[in-house]
């Protein structure tokens, strides 16, 4: 069977590319071995943010009394509750996903897809029958799977990855957590939150490694001071599951330690779903697991593409999609304009939330840029006041010669869903004094956006 587009993997960057590529009149396909929508529909970025929502709500709970609130009796936790409610948020995404290929005519190819020599694509089905289709344009979606150290070998029971972390069956008395980027501190939060004894370790001087400096010892603060233990500049060096508990032998900047804990998470970052799609024989460059594609995702194969995790960038959902977005309208002959890899926000739904975008102050200071700087803390947020939730604060970096806004770092509730302002800012590159005279509404949290730039420019009121 022939198509004008194959996308093997159907996960946002895959899905994505296939519907705008039957929206441009293309008949398209996708080939996927498991569930459609990928892992962040159904093992990442969906099923995660209601594990952490039902958190949320039993920490309100427990401190309904502060807003006035009495409830009679113990409030308890009821884990196989939260993680079926999880499991079905993300089997209604996935049946959504489903609906929308089914509304937009693609076909969906069951089975393991592979390159083959002759620029084909080979699906391997369940029961081991090969089909081979062809496709005038093949993109390669495959994503990306849990990482693995040598020293955190995941068994699956008692060193886990971030799918079985999901789907325990009981809520662990103790758990370390080995990396602290957005999973590991996702998941260090939620465990945290429900009772568990969580220990957070990460390799780099500060969790959250990414994010500008302050944003990081700031949610390390919250971290700890809602009772979670912190080791930066530490080191898993072995775990030793021999015993009913795993002992975690870990290096810190005093010395070794042994931390005694039912579940060791290793949350050490993602690698690339390359391995046997058939690279080689169909002759596409690779290199340190990732595929080699120039500014429209075209790779040294003409026909083939590649987007999402095993491409040079941010290995994110939204990057994903819009990467598939811009492949296929280049295919298209749309006149499109690459991706600004320096304008690409990222987000962390713990409590409080983290969010950025653009170059830290490090980063800018180690460029030689001449910069302001104006940072609004949630603690004068009478939003924030009123909803009992202060930790945080915005954070914003101008370059003093341009007015340009350079950086945007955000901590505090619900900031994920702000720093598109600040997104939207940079690439219509918009003056500080813009952002200032442009009404804010009171009382927000966004608020604290338009105060941060004012305190850049000297000019802030509330503060």
């Amino acid at each position: 069977m022939n198509f004008d587009i194959i996308v093997i993997g159907s996960g946002p960057g895959g899905y994505v590319a296939a519907i705008r590529a039957s929206q441009l009149g293309m008949k398209a396909a996708i080939v996927e071995k498991a569930e459609i929508g990928g892992i962040c529909l159904n093992w990442g970025c969906i099923p995660t943010k209601a594990l952490m929502k039902s958190a949320q709500a039993y920490k309100y709970m427990k401190h309904a009394a502060d807003y006035g609130i009495k409830l009679e009796g113990e409030i308890k936790v009821d884990f196989p509750a939260i993680v079926s409610r999880s499991r079905g948020v993300a089997e209604a995404m996935s049946k959504g996903v489903q609906y929308l290929l089914k509304k937009n005519n693609i076909e969906v190819l069951s089975g393991f897809g592979k390159l083959t020599s002759d620029k084909k694509v080979e699906v391997t089905a369940q029961d081991g029958s090969k089909t081979i289709y062809e496709a005038k344009h093949i993109i390669l979606a495959t994503g990306a799977r849990s990482r693995e150290l040598p020293a955190l070998k995941q068994d699956g029971k008692k060193i886990i990855g971030y799918r079985e972390a999901m789907t325990l069956e009981q809520l662990p008395e103790s758990m370390v957590v080995v990396g602290s980027g957005a999973i590991g501190s996702e998941f260090a939060y939620f465990y945290n939150t429900l009772g568990t004894k969580v220990t957070l370790i990460e390799f780099m001087p500060n969790i959250v490694p990414v994010e500008d400096e302050e944003v990081s010892k700031q949610l390390e603060r919250s971290f700890k001071k809602s009772g979670m233990s912190v080791l930066t500049s530490s080191e898993v060096t072995k775990v030793d599951t021999s015993d009913e508990k795993c002992k975690v032998y870990v290096n810190t900047k005093k010395g070794e330690v042994i931390i005694d804990a039912d579940i060791v998470l290793s949350a050490v970052g993602v690698s690339t779903n390359i391995d046997d799609i058939g690279l080689d024989e169909a002759g596409v460059a690779y290199e340190r697991s990732k595929v080699l594609v120039d500014e429209y995702y075209r790779t040294n194969v003409e026909g083939i593409y590649a987007i999402g995790d095993i491409v040079r960038g941010p290995a994110l959902a939204h990057v994903a999609s819009h990467e598939g977005i811009i492949c296929v309208e280049k295919i298209a002959g749309i006149d499109v304009e690459p991706i600004d890899y320096g304008n690409i926000p990222g987000c962390t739904y713990t409590f409080p939330e983290v969010a950025s975008v653009g170059m830290t102050e490090k980063a800018a200071l180690e460029a030689g840029l001449e910069i302001k700087v104006g940072k609004f803390p949630f603690t004068a947020s009478g939003k924030a006041k009123a909803a009992g939730n202060t930790d945080g604060f915005v954070k914003v970096i101008f370059d003093s010669k341009t007015n340009q806004c350079i950086g945007v770092h955000m901590i505090g509730d619900n900031v994920t869903e702000m720093i598109a302002e600040a997104v939207v800012a940079r690439n219509l590159k918009v003056s500080g004094h813009d952002i200032i005279k442009s009404v804010h509404p009171h009382p927000t949290m966004s608020e604290a956006v338009m105060e941060a730039v004012a305190a850049a420019y000297g000019e802030v009121i509330h503060l």
